[in-house]
């Protein structure tokens, strides 16, 4: 037999031999193909290959500047934030709460509590209440304070000036500095002034009791002077004679003396006048005689600043009447 058989269909010796004659062509063509597949690299191959300025070169440098500001002025707005949240919470400012419809009817129809200690009440409209408002802490007045009625306080602390108009004070007034009043003043009780006090135009008083005055300019009177006081003690001297007798009208100032002669007068004193209230210095004494028979005696003064006495050089006429007028100063 044949050890290698030859085909007797030509076609089938044709069909054998086209893969022989087609074998170089698809190499030919896989070989042709794997050149152009460069530029389908993945990205990451070519920036491991280019590197980070290859990355660079693609992106606009304008753009990274204005990223990098926006991250910037992110990053400050929030530290400035957060500062501002904790010195809000330290400094403890207090909370503002408007009262609202429901608080208002709430308030006019119990006793209710609206908010706390750190929160302001604020209210836009006009504001009545009908019954008693306390306030126990501090009241501060922004605009004008209109008091229709009487106004009931127990301490009053003025900084600036006040125009009052009516002023009524049933207790006590205190005025620690200079007290102006440029219009009348009328006063129904006492005034008691401690220190000097100076009058620039007329005062016109009904009565003034002082414990003493002094004038700095001439005393102008146009009315009586009246020397009240208590009325001074008195004894006789041996000029009444027997059962003569004494007395005495009036004041330390001012005031009359009566003498009685008895029998058989002397020459000496007929009475010595002991002051109420004794002078600091041995005052000046005014005698003037009552009559004609007190103007026919020789009589004379020893004064002191406890008394004065009334005396004569010449015995008087016994059983007779007569008298003298004193003023003392001072």
């Amino acid at each position: 037999m044949d050890q290698n058989p030859t085909p007797n269909n030509p076609d089938e010796e044709e069909s054998l031999e086209a893969p022989a004659s087609d074998a170089p062509q698809q190499a030919s063509t896989s070989s042709t193909d794997s050149q152009p597949a460069a530029p389908s690299e993945r990205p990451a191959a070519r920036f491991k290959r280019g590197g980070f300025g290859a990355l660079l070169s693609h992106v606009n440098i304008y753009l990274l500047s204005f990223i990098f500001l926006l991250v910037l002025a992110g990053s400050g707005g929030g530290i400035y934030y957060l500062n501002t949240k904790k010195d809000t919470v330290r400094s403890g400012d207090i909370k503002t709460q408007s009262l609202s419809t429901d608080s208002l009817k709430q308030l006019a129809n119990s006793d209710v509590s609206v908010g706390d200690s750190k929160q302001v009440l604020t209210v836009q409209s006009n504001a009545i209440f009908d019954g008693s408002v306390l306030l126990r802490g501090d009241v501060e007045v922004a605009g004008r304070l209109v008091v229709g009625d009487q106004l009931s306080l127990t301490g009053i602390n003025v900084g600036g000036q006040s125009v009052l108009q009516d002023v009524s004070i049933s207790n006590d007034l205190s005025v620690a500095h200079n007290l102006a009043v440029q219009g009348q003043t009328t006063l129904q009780g006492a005034l008691s002034v401690n220190g000097s006090t100076t009058f620039n135009g007329g005062l016109s008083v009904s009565r003034i009791t002082t414990g003493s005055l002094q004038l700095s300019s001439n005393l102008t009177l146009t009315h009586h002077i009246v020397a009240g006081g208590a009325t001074p003690s008195r004894s006789s001297g041996s000029a009444l004679g027997g059962g003569g007798t004494t007395s005495v009208s009036g004041s330390d100032t001012s005031g009359s003396i009566k003498i009685n002669t008895g029998s058989s007068p002397g020459a000496g004193c007929f009475i010595t006048v002991n002051f109420s209230s004794a002078f600091s210095s041995t005052p000046h004494v005014v005698v003037t005689p009552i009559g004609s028979a007190a103007g026919s005696l020789g009589y004379y003064v020893n004064r002191t600043s406890s008394s004065f006495s009334v005396c004569t050089t010449n015995a008087a006429p016994a059983s007779s009447s007569f008298g003298f007028d004193y003023i003392v100063l001072g």
